[in-house]
């Protein structure tokens, strides 16, 4: 199964943003109130977040939701 362009991007803005706060996937995961292995399949496109997920990751992250999706 192929990952789809916008789900690409939204995993390596996600990912960027993640590595720039210098966490690991655990550690951001902890943040979020998430399981590791679901930030791994944001970050890799397979995972498909709802708006409830997004707003999450945005809180973790100090960004507004609109930037992971920029």
């Amino acid at each position: 199964m192929s990952v789809p362009p916008h789900r690409a991007a939204f995993g390596a803005r996600v990912r960027e943003l993640r590595t720039g706060h210098g966490w690991s996937q655990e550690d951001f995961a902890h943040h979020a109130g998430l399981d590791r292995t679901y930030v791994s399949g944001i970050e890799r496109g397979t995972r498909n977040p709802t708006l409830d997920i997004i707003h999450r990751l945005a809180l973790a992250l100090d960004v507004p939701a609109a930037d992971l999706l920029a």
